[in-house]
């Protein structure tokens, strides 16, 4: 019996030759992807490198990493299963003092939204799980089913920006006495009928996301990352975060700005080209931010 194919990442990297620029990514560096994803942007690093460099690719999910083992064999990248708050310890693993450049995208990967059995897809009749390490925390379900409405209401206002969020917690609240909300389906079923948009962008977008936010405190690690990564930068290289909004950018924003060990490269957000967003509507939001690490 012949062996079963492994998967092939379907995810289209955001902003991908800004990124290189921005990283000034060039033979012989060491870089880190602290977001593997569907393995885009480190095969574009990993090429700009060359066999002289070598791109430490860091995720916490671990169909991410399955899948770029086989997809970047043969290329100078060394994977590591953490969270991207962690790099410290990362590069202590793989005997690394610093490097010349952090590339962090916080936005998800296709292949996690193809991803049936773990909710990340609101037509999804998996269960609504939304963690990025399944093994780790508690499933978005869980949430769902135990919160009181107020707590609801209040995680998906904060971490959704979501003005129906007193609605849509009425709702959930109102639904789960009959029977559990247990897939991304029923949720996002639920959600678009209580909350009516003339906007393309789907009514549960925002649920999904505050739960998304709260399940993989993506926030927390985000400002921890903020506050550790730069030691990890050599003088003279960069760090570039790619946020999908504002929960997410405006702490980029302030972090590059205020913090005395970088200089802020670009004032204003790089943003991807009309093209690429008929191309890849995913990455129209997305906004690239770099500093540079200041001299010790």
């Amino acid at each position: 019996m012949s062996a079963m194919p492994r998967p092939v990442s379907r995810h289209q990297p955001v902003l991908p030759s800004e990124v290189v620029a921005a990283l000034g990514a060039c033979r012989g560096q060491t870089l880190v992807d602290g977001t593997l994803g569907g393995g885009g942007h480190t095969r574009l690093l990993a090429d700009a490198v060359g066999r002289e460099g070598l791109i430490v690719a860091v995720d916490r999910d671990a169909a991410a990493l399955e899948m770029a083992t086989e997809a970047l064999r043969g290329l100078p990248v060394k994977l590591v299963q953490a969270n991207f708050c962690d790099l410290p310890e990362v590069l202590d693993e793989v005997e690394l003092e610093a490097v010349d450049g952090v590339l962090l995208d916080l936005g998800l990967s296709s292949d996690q939204l193809a991803d049936d059995e773990r909710g990340f897809s609101f037509d999804s009749n998996g269960e609504l799980d939304l963690r990025f390490d399944t093994s780790q925390g508690e499933p978005a379900w869980r949430l769902v089913e135990r919160l009181s409405c107020e707590h609801l209401a209040n995680l998906i206002y904060e971490f959704g920006e979501e003005r129906f969020s007193r609605r849509i917690a009425r709702a959930i609240v109102a639904a789960r006495r009959t029977s559990p909300i247990r897939t991304a389906r029923e949720l996002a079923d639920l959600v678009r009928g209580v909350v009516k948009t003339k906007t393309a962008i789907d009514p549960a977008t925002r649920t999904f996301q505050a739960l998304r936010i709260a399940v993989n405190d993506e926030l927390k690690s985000l400002d921890i990352a903020l506050r550790r990564l730069p030691d990890c930068v050599r003088p003279g290289g960069r760090l570039a975060i790619i946020s999908f909004h504002s929960l997410e950018d405006r702490p980029v924003k302030q972090a590059f700005r205020d913090d005395p060990r970088l200089t802020v490269v670009t004032r204003r957000p790089i943003r991807p080209t009309e093209k690429e967003v008929a191309a890849n509507p995913r990455s129209r939001s997305a906004k690239l931010r770099v500093a540079e690490r200041r001299e010790a």
